[in-house]
């Protein structure tokens, strides 16, 4: 069962986001808590000149969550679901 916080659904989900090389050095992680309020927490990473992929957990509201997903790829980022994250 995903956490409820006040009448909120949360989702904890963890996504592998793969970089072309044009977006390599844009700060889009960053802007997810600002513009979405999900909170990325990198749990893998491998950054190079003109590649990237980052596996991460995204948490926050699950709209929010869709919406950041959904914003990263129409930027070009290329977006695998890894599956909700279970936690004991």
């Amino acid at each position: 069962m995903l956490p409820v916080h006040g009448e909120r659904l949360m989702a904890n989900v963890r996504v592998k986001l793969t970089f072309p090389e044009q977006l390599i050095k844009q700060p889009l992680l960053g802007r997810l808590d600002r513009m979405f309020e999900v909170l990325p927490n990198i749990r893998r990473a491998n950054i190079e000149d003109h590649f990237g992929w980052i596996v991460c957990e995204l948490t926050g509201e699950r709209e929010s969550v869709e919406k950041a997903l959904a914003w990263l790829e129409e930027a070009g980022v290329e977006v695998s679901h890894l599956g909700d994250v279970v936690e004991s």
